[in-house]
């Protein structure tokens, strides 16, 4: 897209460092449908972003529009600083990587993964190179001469990502790339994106709707719900200060605990019992709020000020852990215990409460207060 001078547009930014990928009230509607809902995002150079929601929330559009394959309805997206609105993907100088691999069955996979440096007439020595270089990353060098048919799920995508990394791109866009695998491969794959990413220091944008995923491999999360960007931190700032109700909920296995509750000369009532905190609460009294603690911010035993008398409902022992859910009379809640725990459904507990880790958010608007 041009300026009105005929020259290229050009992102603004503040400061001195210019982000790798810029967004700026991105829009995308599909007819009367709106999916991305002015999206603003500055993306660093080097930097690994996950895109985060549930199904549907807008994040592989959002990719999409990224790279080239959806059209912007509104907004602008700028990659080293030049908007690239009207730009063809080819023209965008990025890889993408996709759920289903996309790979050429007829061919090898040192051909899949030639391919594309062949397209723009790459000379031979050069494609060689950063073949086997690639693949040498990737630990899939003896695999160079078979065709995908012969490959495992998890060497399939190594060679989707090979086929990118080739091509030294600006930024690396992965929309789902771990989600055809069985648990443990996801696992495995998740650490060697992680030593990928440090190894080539390049940019990155993941889309996931698996939270864990997002905690482990994230510099920064992006979580988006209909086509809204709700929050934008670190997994750290994402699980423990989260903006609303919504994104506490999303994070953590097993996520956050909600329990109605009121505010009453300042303490925290839930279902008639009450617990006290060590700071005023900017809250009305009396007011219907949700009380939100994590799993493994509860523990057995009388905390005087901070516990709740509880019923255990179901236990789920894992081996290092056990979870039980529990019933306070407002609701039930998860409780992350040590793995000889001995408590078994129907017996009455006292469970202690952090109070120097509880959330509250206004039930209304979902938006954290605490």
């Amino acid at each position: 897209m041009a300026s009105p001078d005929g020259q290229p547009r050009v992102a603004s930014q503040p400061g001195s460092v210019m982000a790798a990928i810029s967004l700026t009230k991105v829009q995308k509607s599909f007819g009367a449908t709106h999916v991305i809902k002015g999206v603003d995002l500055e993306i660093a150079q080097g930097e690994f972003v996950v895109f985060v929601g549930p199904s549907g929330c807008g994040k592989s559009t959002l990719l999409r529009m990224i790279a080239g394959l959806e059209t912007v309805t509104g907004g602008d997206i700028a990659i080293a600083g030049q908007v690239v609105n009207d730009h063809p993907p080819r023209a965008r100088d990025i890889a993408m990587v996709f759920q289903d691999y996309a790979l050429y069955p007829h061919k090898s996979v040192y051909e899949n993964m030639a391919f594309g440096l062949k397209i723009r007439k790459t000379p031979q020595p050069e494609i060689d190179k950063r073949v086997r270089d690639a693949a040498g990353i990737l630990k899939i060098d003896h695999l160079l001469e078979r065709k995908p048919r012969q490959l495992s799920g998890g060497q399939r995508q190594r060679v989707a990502m090979g086929r990118a990394i080739v091509r030294k791109p600006r930024a690396f866009l992965f929309d789902e790339p771990l989600s055809n695998l069985d648990a443990l491969l996801r696992s495995e794959m998740r650490t060697e994106m992680k030593k990928l990413h440090q190894r080539l220091g390049a940019t990155m944008i993941y889309v996931t709707h698996d939270q864990v995923e997002a905690m482990t491999l994230a510099d920064r999360i992006v979580v988006l719900s209909a086509g809204e960007l709700m929050q934008v931190g670190t997994p750290d700032q994402i699980y423990n200060t989260p903006s609303s109700k919504f994104v506490a909920g999303f994070t953590g296995s097993p996520p956050m605990n909600f329990l109605a509750c009121t505010i009453q000369d300042g303490r925290i009532m839930i279902a008639g019992q009450a617990l006290r905190t060590s700071s005023p609460i900017a809250a009305p009294s009396g007011i219907p709020l949700q009380f939100g603690i994590r799993p493994e911010h509860v523990s057995l035993g009388s905390v005087p000020g901070a516990s709740l008398a509880c019923e255990v409902v179901v236990t789920e022992p894992l081996g290092s852990e056990t979870l039980v859910t529990l019933q306070c009379g407002a609701g039930d809640f998860i409780g992350r215990f040590p793995p000889d725990i001995a408590l078994k459904a129907g017996d009455r507990a006292q469970i202690g409460i952090a109070m120097d880790r509880f959330h509250l958010f206004d039930p209304q608007t979902g938006r954290a207060l605490r």
